[in-house]
């Protein structure tokens, strides 16, 4: 009647039978495994939540409980069959044959997972106690019972029976009514006992097939993080040659530009020097007049000699004659002068175009 009367306050309220005394309490992520695969973990809770230790002194038993909001997440009854088991620094988990489940529990810290598996280990050891002197006593009473049993037969035989007598009768009724039961609970535990074992071979599997999964994925990790710095030095090298590349891109479109330039200059000489040997061309005439009028001059002269009569008349015209010779001498001295220097410039700009050209 007390299991059914604390079985229904624990439905109905979601919290611990008022007999129970917290004696640990710490906090984690509460995990179960998933019954269809045995494998996967299926987070029982959204966030860290509280998981006590309770002991209850009329049934001297200790349970593992976790309430998250109205939901009970774990009522776990601790077994000295049970085990708990650190898979890593911070999650521990153990199996629960009544609850045909196994819990696990992520904590924030590894002395956090070391305090909560040490509470568990001295929990563990008091049941297995507690276990041994429930069995004492169960032994004890049956020696009782059977004592009572023979007493009973005798008095029978001697036909006194007494009030007391009769009391004692039934009282070794109900010692074996006990004993009945309690043999009954000992099949019940070796069934749990079996089960519990089942269900630790199956944790030993999902558990090395869970640490050979870890061990893969780390070598996948391991493998991803050296393609990375691959990649990223391979990256760096790229940059890098872009920038080179870059670089001589401005320096090529410079040298465009300057190229253009020079050939527009080149363009321009050009057109002076066409223009120069235009010029140039003239000067043979301009050369030719000019022996011309010496010829005539000295023809003149020699009929000035001759015709002494005719030099008042014509010494105009001499003189005029002479001053158009000095006027044309000293144009065409100031034009070659101008056209020497036109060419001196025109050599200078070839001798820089061929020294450009070499340095290319």
């Amino acid at each position: 009647m007390e299991i059914l009367a604390f079985l229904v306050h624990f439905s109905t309220t979601g919290s611990p039978d008022p007999k129970e005394q917290p004696i640990f309490t710490t906090r984690a992520h509460v995990f179960q495994i998933d019954p269809s695969t045995k494998k996967n973990w299926v987070p029982a809770s959204k966030q860290a939540v509280t998981v006590s230790y309770f002991y209850d002194v009329t049934r001297n038993s200790y349970r593992i409980i976790s309430v998250d909001g109205a939901k009970v997440i774990i009522n776990s009854t601790i077994t000295p069959n049970m085990t708990f088991t650190k898979t890593s620094q911070k999650f521990g988990q153990w199996a629960d044959s009544r609850a045909n489940t196994v819990f696990g529990l992520g904590f924030s810290s590894e002395q956090q997972l070391t305090k909560f598996a040490e509470k568990f280990q001295e929990v563990k050891e008091a049941a297995r106690l507690a276990r041994d002197k429930s069995q004492e006593k169960i032994e004890t009473s049956s020696n009782h019972s059977q004592a009572s049993s023979v007493n009973g037969t005798d008095d029978e035989k001697a036909s006194h029976a007494s009030p007391a007598d009769t009391h004692l009768k039934s009282e070794n009724d109900k010692l074996k009514i006990a004993l009945t039961q309690s043999a009954a609970n000992v099949k019940k535990w070796e069934i749990e006992l079996q089960t519990l074992r089942e269900s630790n071979a199956r944790l030993s599997t999902a558990l090395q097939e869970s640490a050979a999964s870890v061990e893969q994925w780390k070598r996948q990790f391991s493998i991803c993080r050296d393609e990375n710095d691959r990649l990223r030095s391979k990256i760096e090298q790229l940059e890098e040659q872009c920038s080179e590349i870059n670089r001589e891109k401005e320096k090529n479109t410079q040298l465009k530009s300057r190229i253009e330039e020079l050939e527009s200059e080149l363009r321009e000489k050009e057109t002076e020097l066409k223009d120069l040997r235009k010029q140039s061309e003239i000067i043979p005439q301009l050369m030719s007049e000019c022996e011309y009028v010496s010829e005539k001059l000295e023809a003149a002269e020699r009929d000035n000699q001759n015709l002494e009569d005719k030099v008042r008349s014509l010494k105009t015209d001499i003189e005029e004659s002479k001053y158009r010779q000095r006027h044309l001498k000293g144009e065409l001295k100031s034009f070659l002068e101008v056209l020497d220097g036109k060419i001196d410039d025109l050599h200078d700009f070839r001798r820089g175009l061929s020294k450009l050209g070499t340095d290319n």
